[in-house]
């Protein structure tokens, strides 16, 4: 499941005998009986008529109604602000429509202009006087892993790094915050959304061009360095456009992670054994095929909001911000603005290559210009790059070597850990 998807979907977990309960579920324990039941579902299909300017007026009015809602609190309030558009609009919203007085704001910066997304939450903070707090960072692997494998109890990524630096700064000033999670899988902020319905219409080009024209071409292009390089999406899409419904949306998503053919080289015998018998992907095409929704966005959103949502970046963000005593509040996935979400045509989500219409539709009544047009960029997008060297060192400890390597990695991993809790 990792290795295909980067997460671990419900019921299974990575500790042996514990499961997981089913988003939107409940448990209950009676008789020596244990009863899992369904208690609430997203409905796509019952579409909202409106103009223009009244589906964001809606958005606007739910997402001021929700926030408010969030803020309700014995202790300070603070809030998120990584420079993108979620976490800049909620604390929008929190000043222009709630807060009585200036909240408190935390962002990390990188010593990287070209990934340093600090400079865009600054003109937020600037915009509406909150009390922000900032703190450039360099994040080291070698200080952090020990912390991050003890509090995540599985493997993350890069996001978990930003996450836990962020929340041990807000721990010194407030005791809950507020963030920006869910915009991407409520409203369609990833690239895979347009990307399927341009696989659908590469898959019209007749199958003798793709397999003898096409594909060799293909084969002697270089991958580039990153997912999002060119060559990587028009291999990607050739791919998709052998597959279709939910086998296409469920193979985007494993594609760019940990392909078969890397799966061929790296899985031993007993690995291959179980690999044939277990299919990684399912989760995903039964949420997708299952879903209560005609057009072929909202079953993307539907199967990334009841899979990936919860076991991935929510998953990162409660363990995190647990693991430095902080409490952490997502409006944009309050029921109320999930269902609204989900009753907005797909065109004011995705509309060509445009992500998240309607939500840049509202940003631009409060936000800076430039926080709206800039390129999206991951919170965690620099790190990889950072970090390489630390990567590069750890690899060689952990993955490289005979039995005298393993137990030098041992004997340096407890010196790292050391150093972990020093720090």
């Amino acid at each position: 499941h990792y290795l295909s998807l980067r997460f671990i979907p419900v019921p299974r977990t990575m500790l042996r005998h514990v499961k997981k309960l089913p988003p939107a579920h409940t448990l209950v324990f009676q008789d020596s009986q244990a009863t899992i039941s369904r208690y609430w579902e997203l409905d796509f299909r019952n579409k909202l008529e409106l103009s223009g300017k009244a589906y964001v007026a809606g958005l606007e009015d739910k997402l001021a109604q929700t926030v408010d809602a969030h803020l309700i609190s014995d202790v300070p309030v603070g809030a998120f602000m990584s420079g993108g558009l979620d976490s800049t609009l909620v604390v929008a919203m929190l000043m222009k429509h709630v807060a009585s007085e200036p909240i408190q704001t935390f962002t990390i910066g990188l010593p990287y202009s070209q990934f340093d997304e600090s400079p865009y939450a600054r003109m937020v903070a600037e915009r509406y006087g909150t009390r922000h707090h900032e703190k450039i960072v360099t994040p080291s692997l070698l200080d952090a892993l020990p912390s991050l494998v003890w509090h995540l109890d599985e493997p993350s990524d890069p996001l978990s790094i930003c996450t836990y630096l962020i929340s041990k700064m807000a721990r010194e000033h407030v005791k809950v915050v507020l963030g920006g999670d869910g915009g991407d899988e409520l409203f369609g902020g990833y690239d895979r959304y347009y990307g399927n319905r341009y696989a659908s219409y590469y898959a019209m080009l007749p199958a003798f061009i793709r397999d003898y024209l096409i594909g060799p071409a293909l084969k002697l292009v270089p991958d580039g360095g990153w997912y999002k390089s060119k060559s990587h999406q028009v291999k990607w899409l050739h791919k998709l456009s052998y597959m279709s419904g939910s086998e296409r949306y469920a193979r985007s998503l494993s594609y760019f992670y940990f392909g078969p053919e890397w799966k061929d080289s790296l899985y031993g015998p007993a690995m291959q054994a179980v690999r044939n018998r277990f299919d990684p992907e399912h989760s995903i095409r039964e949420m997708f095929d299952g879903a209560d929704a005609h057009d072929l966005v909202d079953r993307m959103l539907c199967a990334d909001s009841f899979v990936r949502l919860p076991d991935h970046p929510v998953m990162i963000l409660d363990r995190m911000t647990m693991a430095n005593s902080l409490e952490a509040r997502a409006p944009l996935m309050d029921h109320v603005v999930a269902e609204f979400a989900a009753r907005l045509p797909a065109r004011m989500k995705v509309r060509g290559r445009s992500l998240r219409y309607i939500q840049y539709k509202l940003a631009e009544r409060y936000l800076p210009r430039e926080v709206i047009e800039r390129p999206k960029q991951g919170f965690s997008s620099a790190l990889p790059y950072m970090l390489r060297d630390e990567y590069r060192l750890l690899f060689n400890l952990f993955l490289i070597g005979d039995i005298r390597h393993q137990d030098l990695a041992g004997l340096e991993f407890a010196n790292m850990r050391d150093i972990g809790n020093d720090a």
